[in-house]
């Protein structure tokens, strides 16, 4: 089992002078196309399993916050490489060294941050109309409560699904 070392964004730079660095964002496709660092390569963790890495590559794993890197810690300890690199905070610690990203401006909102935008309007709309029209309009907001609560056990959201069809969420943006 590999050890993993946390490392800052200064550390990270001094390690990219020395040696051959490569860069894994495992945050979401999504993610990943509305902003990232030049020259990372989009893997989640299901594709890292996959992934044929050369025990002596360097490699450093980011996410948006340093969260769901050191989350996966123990699952990046298991891959076949010498050493394991997280980086520190994430793209979040990138930017706020005032370190360049790539921005793809017209990549639409995540797929989730479209449900939770799509449900949250819908809870407050069923509320407001409730007090407003009739007692009536808490069925929507029940309705798409119980949507979440369903999308949080199964770990399939029908709205996201949905949301995918939009014409904005159609575009390939390269």
């Amino acid at each position: 089992m590999n050890h993993c070392q946390n490392i800052s964004i200064n550390e990270y730079n001094d390690l990219c002078q020395n040696q051959r660095v490569k860069l894994i964002d495992i945050r979401t496709p999504d993610e990943y196309t509305k902003e990232h660092i030049k020259g990372a390569i989009n893997k989640n963790l299901n594709e890292l399993n996959s992934h044929v890495f050369s025990e002596d590559e360097v490699v450093v794993f980011h996410c948006q916050s340093g969260n769901r890197t050191l989350q996966a810690e123990s699952f990046f300890a298991k891959l076949p490489l010498k050493k394991v690199y997280i980086l520190k905070g994430g793209i979040n610690a990138w930017k706020k060294a005032n370190l360049q990203t790539v921005i793809n401006a017209k990549a639409p909102f995540p797929i989730m941050r479209q449900v939770q935008i799509t449900v949250g309007f819908m809870v407050i709309l069923g509320i407001v109309l409730s007090y407003t029209v009739s007692p009536w309009f808490n069925i929507l907001s029940a309705f798409f409560g119980a949507g979440l609560l369903f999308a949080g056990l199964s770990g399939t959201c029908a709205l996201a699904n949905v949301l995918m069809f939009l014409p904005f969420n159609k575009t390939k943006i390269t």
